[in-house]
């Protein structure tokens, strides 16, 4: 079996191992109420629910006041052209759908219900929806075939007062329309002048021709072509929707329509644009190449052809994405909080420049470590957004809602958009791709990540992940033997380097690792045997590969204490300079933000100076994730500094005051008001203002380590860590028993770091 096959072979039964797992299936419904007492079921059901029925019955638009219907959207299907695996039926292409529930929710906050419709008959489903539509805010039509899909669109927009779109038309179409503006302005080009081509006619096609012109683009200068050719007057049997754009014209082939032309907008198949194809088109043409997973032409083969290339595409891993996931979330977003009748052309308009300008502003240090680099700017390689700029939640569901006020369809006004503004960032959680973006990052620069115990399955699964998605060049560190046997055991095939230190190929490595552990500790305890005996142990091994650059970050741990795995790191490893102290720090993935607690695994009992040093540590390493860090000194008094515990507290504040007056840090402080804008408002003198803390730093081991234990034990967030603060060297230690998940996630981190200090 080819490694290509052994992949894919592996990425399916990951797949389908992702969507089995409890529980099933990707979205779910959680109560949003209190209901643990009598009392709330009784408000909730009966007798307490007749009061907001009666209140809906007498006025119907109160609706949006009582229930849900506000943020639900329906994501609705009949499976008849799934992806790219056309008529598979409603049962299948349920996991898109509720995928596409999954990104509504991820990206806008919105709740979704997925209905798969068994109905082809498009009036038959059109009866259908309309039926079901009370439920619902909005419905999102997906995967329906055309020309099918046209006629349902078309109706359920008149029939229903709801915010409806079919994406797969509107959504590439409103996200490449702010492409091509910005392409066209680098161009040089007026869109009413330009010559373009659109390869494809379907559902996608159609709309994106449509909104072009709506833009300026004169119709008389588009050549479509279907898998026939060009769509010119002498075709015959035509659906309604290309006679529309019938074109007088005797160019007959696609090689013969770009000749010439200014702009490609491919919607087809991949490799159907050859060299000679973009050579023959006009300078500075602009091509978007948009056939998953394979272009029309590839990036890279374009970009090599010809210097003047503007290029978009549909993929990730290249320059100026069209992803749907820029527009719908948004869209939706906007279209809802002011209970729009409908989603019009003023809506999408407003969308396609909302857009449009956001690539033209100067861009957030959050989108700049997403990716990895030092600077993005307007350009051939930067002209739509980055789908982790989380100014798309404010900036297009703004211009959305507003053009749905000003067009006469918006069911209410907002009357302050700057606190619209700051509501969607609440409602989202400034930070929420948090891990998405610390992993598009590792990939845009993938490092060396030793893992040990590499015999476990967790391990070893973490390893293929790593691998697989281009996060990090993973190696294992453990018994050779033993780690290929259980790979059999468990099915796992991963061609990696196996780092075993009693192999017989590592002899002269050992001696290497053997004098400089003898140099670093001769006078702390090590005598030449011990240094002869520990280069054999992988936890003496793995920190000394990283000392001599044999590996770029070391992640250890997951069987022992953490205590005991620490030891020889820090007997082999250098503090940075001017460090102290190293401390530890876990993060807390919340629905709503991260937050940061410190020191969670290493000083028992600090004193005020190790808390400020703690602080400092916390304060740059929550930086470096692009996050304004808000430190909140805790304790169990309230800036009283009355016991013994909270006079250390205050005493490490005052320092820090002091010496760092431009932190955003106060305590002694508890918890619970660090955390609550209402509480932080009864102390006006508090450096936090009235915006919460996202780093809690803890006055001892004690309370920190069970604080993060107790929230990972009842799985309330996602805990990422302990990172180790204040070494010279990418090294994490791993929680006993940690998840693959964690695992993955602390070796991100540690690519992260390997990255920083190659900067340095």
């Amino acid at each position: 079996m080819s490694k290509n096959s052994r992949d894919q072979n592996a990425f399916d039964k990951a797949a389908l191992d992702y969507h089995r797992q409890e529980p099933k299936g990707k979205i779910e419904v959680i109560p949003s109420k209190p209901h643990s007492s009598q009392r709330d079921l009784s408000l909730a059901y009966s007798p307490g629910v007749a009061v907001p029925c009666m209140a809906i019955h007498d006025d119907p638009q109160s609706v949006y006041e009582y229930t849900s219907k506000g943020n639900l959207v329906a994501v609705i299907s009949n499976g008849t052209a799934v992806l790219g695996l056309g008529d598979i039926g409603p049962e299948a292409s349920k996991p898109v759908m509720e995928g596409k529930g999954l990104l509504f929710k991820i990206f806008a906050g919105i709740n979704v219900f997925d209905i798969e419709i068994n109905e082809k008959d498009p009036d038959k489903f059109i009866e259908t929806v309309k039926a079901i539509a009370p439920t619902f805010g909005g419905i999102n039509l997906e995967d329906i075939k055309a020309p099918e899909a046209f006629y349902i669109e078309q109706r359920l927009k008149e029939e229903l007062d709801i915010p409806l779109m079919h994406d797969d038309q509107h959504g590439t179409a409103i996200i490449s329309a702010a492409a091509l503006i910005n392409a066209l302005e680098i161009a040089g080009k007026k869109i009413g002048e330009v010559k373009m081509v659109i390869n494809g006619a379907g559902a996608a096609a159609i709309a994106c021709a449509k909104l072009y012109i709506s833009l300026g683009l004169d119709p008389k200068n588009i050549l479509m072509c279907d898998s026939k050719g060009v769509i010119n007057h002498k075709r015959e049997n035509l659906t309604p929707e290309k006679l529309d754009f019938i074109a007088q014209t005797d160019i007959s082939t696609l090689e013969d329509a770009v000749i010439g032309s200014d702009v490609f907008v491919g919607l087809s198949k991949g490799n159907v644009m050859s060299p000679d194809m973009l050579l023959s088109m006009a300078s500075n043409p602009i091509v978007f190449a948009l056939a998953n997973p394979d272009p029309e032409i590839s990036y890279d083969l374009a970009i090599e052809t010809r210097e003047d290339v503007i290029m978009a595409t549909g993929r990730s891993d290249y320059p100026n994405q069209v992803n749907n996931v820029l527009g719908f979330p948004y869209i939706f977003r906007g279209a809802l909080d002011v209970q729009a009748r409908g989603i019009n052309e003023a809506m999408k308009l407003a969308a396609v420049h909302a857009l449009a300008e956001i690539a033209k502003e100067p861009v957030p240090e959050m989108v700049k470590l997403a990716y990895n680099v030092r600077d993005i700017s307007f350009g051939k390689e930067y002209f739509i957004p980055k789908p982790f700029d989380n100014r798309l939640i404010t900036k297009v569901s703004i211009a959305v809602a507003k053009a749905a006020m000003e067009s006469g369809i918006a069911g209410k006004s907002i009357d302050n958009f700057e606190e619209y503004e700051n509501q969607l960032l609440d409602r989202m959680g400034r930070d929420e791709k948090l891990v998405r973006m610390m992993q598009n990052r590792a990939k845009a620069n993938p490092k060396r990540v030793t893992l040990g115990n590499g015999e476990e399955y967790n391990i070893l699964k973490a390893a293929q992940i790593l691998q697989e998605e281009g996060i990090a060049y993973p190696s294992l560190l453990g018994s050779k033997r033993l780690i290929k046997e259980k790979m059999e055991e468990y099915g796992i095939t991963l061609d990696i380097p196996i780092i075993d230190p009693n192999d017989d190929e590592n002899k002269e490595t050992r001696k290497k690792y053997r004098k400089t552990l003898w140099d670093k500790r001769n006078r702390k305890g090590i005598n030449e045997y011990k240094a002869k005996r520990y280069v054999r142990q992988r936890d003496y091994f793995g920190p000394l590969m990283l000392e001599h650059g044999d590996t770029d970050a070391l992640i250890v741990g997951f069987s022992k204490s953490y205590a005991s795995v620490l030891k020889p790191i820090l007997e082999i490893i250098d503090k940075k300079p001017g460090v102290n102290k190293v401390a530890a720090m876990m993060m807390i993935l919340t629905e709503k933000k991260p937050l940061f607690f410190a020191d969670t695994s290493i000083n028992k009992n600090p004193s005020a100076e190790d808390l400020v040093e703690i602080a400092r540590m916390a304060e740059f390493t929550v930086k470096s994730f692009a996050i304004e860090p808000r430190l909140a000194m805790l304790g169990f008094e309230n800036f009283s500094a009355k016991a013994d515990t909270s006079k250390k507290v205050a005493a490490a504040v005052k320092i820090l005051h002091e010496k760092y007056p431009k932190m955003i840090v106060d305590g002694e402080i508890q918890p619970d008001f660090a955390l609550n804008s209402d509480h932080l408002a009864d102390y006006p003198f508090s450096k936090l203002g009235t915006n919460p803390a996202n780093v809690l730093v803890f006055p001892n081991l004690e309370s920190a380590n069970l604080s993060y234990k107790i929230i990972r034990g009842m799985k309330a967030a996602q805990t990422i860590g302990p990172i180790l603060m204040g070494l010279d060297q990418p090294v994490h230690v791993l929680q006993m028993r940690s998840s693959v998940d964690e695992i993955v996630n602390l070796a991100t981190i540690a690519v992260l770091d390997a990255q920083m200090k190659d900067k340095k």
